[in-house]
C-alpha cells in the first residue's frame, strides 16, 4: 500500500490574529481525513511549528493535493513529501 509522508512547518512568526479560528478548521479537516481513512497518523512537532502527516492509499500527487487545502497551508513556512514503501 502506498504511503505519503508529508512535513508542514507553519511561519510561527507571522501567525494571524484569527489562529485559534484557522487551528479549529484544521483540526476538522484532518479528524475528516481520519475517517475517511487516507490520514493513518498524525504527528504535532516538539518545537509546535507544524507536523507530520502519514497518509495511506494516496499517490503522492493526491497528497500534495490535499494539503492544498488545509488551512495551515496559507501559514506553511515550507513542506516536504517523501514517497514510502512499507518493508513491516
Amino acid at each position: 500500500m502506498q504511503q505519503v509522508l508529508a512535513i508542514l512547518t507553519i511561519d510561527t512568526d507571522n501567525l494571524p490574529p484569527d489562529f485559534p479560528e484557522i487551528l479549529k478548521h484544521e483540526q476538522e479537516v484532518v479528524a475528516n481525513w481520519k475517517q475517511e481513512g487516507v490520514l493513518e497518523h498524525l504527528f504535532l512537532r516538539p518545537t509546535r511549528n507544524g507536523a507530520v502527516l502519514l497518509f495511506t492509499g494516496l499517490t503522492e500527487e493526491e497528497a500534495r493535493a490535499r494539503m492544498e487545502i488545509l488551512p495551515f497551508y496559507k501559514l506553511r513556512k515550507s513542506i516536504e513529501y517523501h514517497s514510502l514503501i512499507k518493508q513491516f
